[in-house]
């Protein structure tokens, strides 16, 4: 097939299309759309749609709870701005009945009105209902660096999820029972197959347990045993089936360790025995654990009884400081990725051998439900569906702000190698490309790369993600892009979240690096 342009484009792409899915275009410029192939620098939307992040400020560690008495999911976070105050991270929230449509909340849990205050700041905790007593129970963590012990485990109470009493007269410090006075922090409570609640517990080094019949009165059982030396945050512990998870993310900074991870085992002891010889327990998965990619982070899950979603927050980007806003190439200031960002949400898979991934969420096809004209806007080397060669590409016509794009990729051998690029155009020298990579034959690696003839290549702070090459190899994609945000589903074996400015408006393409791979059932529908 040679290089065209659909006139058709021009009719069906209309401004409704392009402008963002909340009905708002925040400084980008009138444009003449049809037919063009150009690069635009578009502008995000102030508040996102469907991976939230409030108008102003950002999202912290998500804390997700499915409220039984009125049949939602509650997902709390850290209200996270560029300027804190004296006291800061309170509690904002969202609620969602299927993972794609949100409600804000607003403030739930406010933090400590004063600097001497054992919660002038909040961190991480979870919500739970009792009932036994018709209350919900927020635990959190109370920090203040001015204080003896900076970080403290406290807890407030509910009769309806809106007014909140703090209870100042309790607390859980680490020093009282051996643990770190500095670290201390991201209490997760549950059921286990006692019928008792028990906590977990981030500290140095270690996990510290506890339990209790009525969430007031809590006795210390002991730690996990533990040979690492890294700091393990936002613990979630929970039952799936047959085995017992620990979801916990990672937080060693480098870019082959700081991901979200879990360890899985057949009872709740033998989960609490993994971490003392973490190599020999690695779920058998071929990615030890990993769930996403590094810009997936302090992931939760919560289920309603059918299905278990996970929400993790996606950082923002920035270049060599943190002043340097919405580059692509770095991760964030030391190439460390920033903290806070948009809430994503997946789906939890768990496989016949109790290994898990993550899919797509099911409400998302019915919210990205406007089938939109797909048009062939340039290619080198493509012909009938098949690409063809090193650096064959085909480029399709600009998206909008929110997309679902599916495609089925086919390639022809074990180690044919492809990618899928945004932010591209006719005239671009740079560009950036989700690259699906033959890292051994049967094995896969989406690595993030800026490509073209101004390009860096791999984008190490960013990292990739492992999975196992499809037998008959055979691809099925599935692209969500809300803004700068996108996750990539295949083959429901492989979640790649990543944060890449400038897609919505402008043009994409699937890419060949020499061999042959087919290109079939491409799709692009929006909101």
């Amino acid at each position: 097939m040679k290089t065209m342009i659909n006139s058709a484009f021009a009719i069906m792409l209309s401004a409704t299309a392009l402008t963002a899915c909340s009905g708002d275009n925040y400084g980008d410029p009138a444009k003449d759309w049809a037919g063009t192939t150009t690069v635009f620098t578009p502008t995000d939307d102030a508040g996102f749609n469907t991976y939230y992040m409030p108008a102003i400020g950002r999202c912290g560690d998500p804390m997700p709870f499915y409220d039984q008495k009125v049949g939602e999911f509650k997902v709390l976070y850290l209200q996270e701005y560029d300027n804190n105050g004296a006291c800061y991270h309170p509690f904002w929230g969202i609620a969602t009945k299927d993972g794609a449509n949100n409600t804000p909340l607003g403030e739930v849990l406010p933090a400590g009105s004063s600097t001497a205050q054992q919660d002038a700041s909040l961190g991480t905790g979870c919500a739970v209902y009792n009932e036994q007593d018709g209350l919900y129970y927020i635990f959190y963590t109370g920090y203040n660096v001015l204080l003896p012990n900076r970080e403290v485990v406290m807890r407030a109470t509910s009769p309806d999820f809106k007014t909140w009493t703090k209870d100042i007269r309790w607390a859980l410090k680490g020093t009282d029972f051996g643990y770190d006075a500095n670290d201390f922090r991201d209490p997760q409570v549950f059921k286990a197959d006692d019928g008792l609640w028990h906590m977990v517990i981030s500290s140095k080094l270690k996990f510290a347990e506890f339990k209790s019949q009525d969430l007031k009165t809590w006795e210390h059982v002991g730690q996990f045993p533990m040979i690492w030396d890294r700091m393990l945050e936002c613990p979630d512990i929970f039952k799936m089936g047959n085995w017992w998870y620990l979801v916990y993310s990672e937080a060693y900074k480098t870019s082959w360790s700081r991901k979200v991870k879990y360890m899985m085992a057949p009872t709740f002891d033998a989960l609490k025995a993994c971490f003392y010889n973490p190599g020999a327990n690695w779920p058998k998965d071929g990615h030890e654990g990993v769930l996403d990619s590094r810009a997936f982070y302090a992931a939760k899950t919560a289920s309603n009884g059918t299905d278990r979603f996970i929400w993790g927050w996606t950082p923002y980007r920035t270049g060599s400081t943190i002043h340097e806003k919405n580059i692509n190439v770095g991760a964030g200031d030391g190439n460390e990725p920033n903290w806070s960002g948009a809430l994503v949400c997946h789906k939890v898979i768990q496989h016949a051998d109790g290994t898990l991934t993550l899919g797509k969420v099911p409400a998302m096809d019915a919210k990205y439900n406007k089938e939109q004209t797909v048009s062939i806007m340039a290619s080198n080397g493509f012909d009938d569906g098949t690409l063809t060669g090193n650096d064959a590409y085909v480029l399709y016509n600009r998206l909008g702000t929110c997309n679902h794009i599916s495609l089925t990729v086919t390639t022809s051998n074990n180690w044919d190698k492809f990618g899928i690029s945004f932010v591209r155009g006719t005239d671009s020298k740079k560009y950036y490309t989700m690259v699906v990579n033959p890292e051994w034959e049967d094995g896969r690696k989406v690595n993030f790369e800026q490509e073209g003839e101004e390009g860096k290549g791999f984008i190490e702070a960013a990292d990739g993600y492992n999975f196992a090459r499809p037998s008959d190899n055979v691809y099925n994609i599935d692209i969500y892009t809300d803004n700068s945000v996108l996750v990539m589903y295949i083959n429901d074996v492989c979640a790649y979240t990543q944060r890449i400015y400038g897609i919505q408006k402008n043009c994409w393409s699937v890419n060949n690096y020499g061999g042959k791979i087919t290109v079939s059932n491409v799709k692009v529908c929006q909101q």
